[in-house]
This record gives structure tokens, sequence and C-alpha cells, in this order.
């Protein structure tokens, strides 16, 4: 065999050895631990449709987990990125519920037409709808949330006295700081100047003022607030939860309660999150953990903000377990096999 050939061989052996390596590295990687049912939830405003997503490895019954989303279009997978929590709960022995919101992937209604009570009594109508199935466990039910569900989360744990926990990651607490939060840690990321961020925080103030005073769509829009408007319905949407805010419903909480804070935060305040729940829930339900190097979604810091980077990009499709903060995810599963205990 000439030199050329065995060169040529030895070349077509390593490019073989490298797709079986990926290959098997991205089975690994995206192996999850659960199956997908797809179901119907008879919801407090019409049907919710949503995922079950069920352990592999056992035929049940087991406890659940139900989702409430953050802010946004957000469908049951949330684009996919729920499912490592799903894995990670499925190998605590719960079962994952999630549901598209409302307009959301054909689904009737309109999640902008919602206020934060109707966001709790979704969740109240799906744990209703749990109590239907055989293979959920009801003694074992708890609720995961982000972000905006900080609003939803307490009000819950209070009305249903068979939800044995909450896991709240980044929590919302009020509304209003909320946004102006966001608005201040934008400027800060986009490097605003001090005059910059002072005509973003007026045009907040502006527009706050505008809702409280009821303004209607074509008073916002005259009033030209903003150079980009909303939406017809995001106004309205807004002006509907302006107010919300979830200290009172935290002093009652009563049930095992898991705070996750992502250090990177650019949406929700992480310091008044934990502040408030220290002071408002028992300190002994309350666990905290804290992931310095998180963002709001618990992604890893160098990922979530690189949207662009084809890397990024191929992380998230072939390896989505790696992009959550490490020990996320283990939290997850350590405190949910917890409750169970």
């Amino acid at each position: 065999m000439s030199r050329r050939k065995k060169l040529m061989l030895t070349a077509l052996g390593v490019v073989v050895a490298l797709v079986l390596g990926c290959t098997v590295w991205i089975l690994i990687a995206k192996d999850y631990a659960f199956h997908e049912e797809r179901v119907t939830i008879p919801g407090p405003r019409g049907e919710l449709h949503g995922v079950l997503a069920t352990p592999a490895d056992d035929d049940g019954p087991y406890g659940l987990v139900v989702f409430v989303h953050d802010d946004g279009a957000v469908d049951a997978a949330d684009g996919d990125a729920y499912k490592p929590l799903w894995d990670a709960f499925a190998k605590a022995g719960f079962a994952s519920l999630s549901w598209d919101k409302p307009g959301v992937n054909d689904s009737p209604g309109d999640w902008l037409d919602q206020s934060m009570h109707d966001r709790s009594a979704e969740v109240d109508a799906a744990i209703a709808w749990a109590h239907t199935r055989d293979d959920i466990d009801t003694t074992q039910i708890g609720a995961w949330g982000l972000g905006q569900a900080g609003f939803v989360l307490p009000v819950v744990a209070q009305a249903r006295p068979d939800l044995r926990f909450m896991i709240a990651v980044d929590p919302a607490i009020n509304w209003a700081h909320r946004e102006e939060f966001a608005i201040r840690a934008r400027a800060h990321t986009d490097d605003k100047s001090p005059a910059e961020l002072a005509a973003a925080l007026d045009r907040n103030a502006r527009r706050v003022q505008l809702m409280n005073s009821d303004a209607d769509y074509a008073a916002y829009l005259a009033a030209g607030v903003d150079d980009e408007p909303v939406s017809a319905a995001r106004w309205g949407f807004l002006k509907r939860n302006r107010l919300a805010d979830a200290t009172a419903s935290l002093r009652t909480v009563p049930i095992p309660t898991l705070l996750v804070l992502g250090g990177r935060d650019r949406d929700v305040d992480i310091t008044l999150a934990e502040r408030t729940y220290r002071a408002e829930v028992p300190r002994d339900l309350l666990t905290v953990k804290s992931f310095p190097d998180a963002t709001h979604n618990m992604s890893r810091n160098d990922i979530e903000y690189r949207s662009g980077d084809i890397r990024t990009a191929g992380r998230r499709l072939l390896s989505p377990k790696s992009v959550y903060a490490p020990d996320y995810l283990e939290t997850l599963r350590v405190f949910a096999k917890r409750q169970t205990e």
C-alpha cells in the first residue's frame, strides 16, 4: 500500500472516530429520563394544552412538579429549555406538568388578557386535573416557577393545601420595581450614559403615570412616551398587573420553599427577592441557593448573553443540560427528592 493511501485511510479513520465520538456525546448529553405525553387540561377560561413528562423508569404513581412560566409567549417546554429540568425531576421520581400559555401554539385565549390572579387560577386548575390521574401521587405535588411566577406561586401555596413545596427561581417581588431594575440593568450592560439612563427612567415614570390614570391605548400613543410603542394588548396587560406585589402573600406560605438566585440576573432584583423571602417566609421552611455566575434563566453567564455565537447555539442544541449553571439541575433534583423522605 502506498504512503498516500495509508495517510488517506488514517485521516478517514480519524474522521470516523470523531463522528462516532460526537454522536455518542450528543446522545448522552440529550439522554432524558422521561416520556412526554400531550394532555388537555380544563382551565378556568378554556382548555390548557400541555405536556406531562413522566419518569421513564417508573410506572407510577409519581409526584408532580407543576411549571409556572415567566413573562412572554411561552410554550409548554419553553422551546425545549425546560427539558433538562424535567429530566432532573424525573430522576427524583417526579413527573412535570407544563402548558402552552393561552394563545401560544394555537391554544385558546390570549396570555396578554390575563391578570396574575388568572394565572394562579390556571395553576389551581392544573393541580385539580392532576387529582384525576391514577399515575400521580397527589400527596407529592410541588411547583416550580421563574420570574413573574413569583406573583403566582405564593398565592397557589395558600390556596392549595395539597401543594407540598415550591421552587421560586429569581422571583419578581414588585411589578414596578422589576421594571425600573431592568431599565437600570440594561443601561449598565449597554454602557449608557447617565443622561441616557435618566431619560429612560423618565419615560418609565411617564408610562406609569399614564397607567395609574387608566389611560387607554389611544392616550398612551398620543403621549409619545415610547419611540416603539407596545401593542394595545401589551398595554392592557401592563395596566392590569402594574400593582402586583408578592410580599403579603409570602407571609403566609405554609410549605417548604427553595429560593434560587442567579447572581447575573438582569431582569429581577435578586437582592430584593432574597431580602423579602428571608423576612416573610418562616426560616424553617426556606432554603436559599445562590449561583453567582448564573443569569435570570439560571443559564451560565458566558452562554446566556451570546445568542449570536454559533458555539452557543450549538451547545443549546447538542448539549442543553450544559447550558445551565453547574449544580443547578442537581439542586432541583435533591430538593424535590428530599420532599418525599
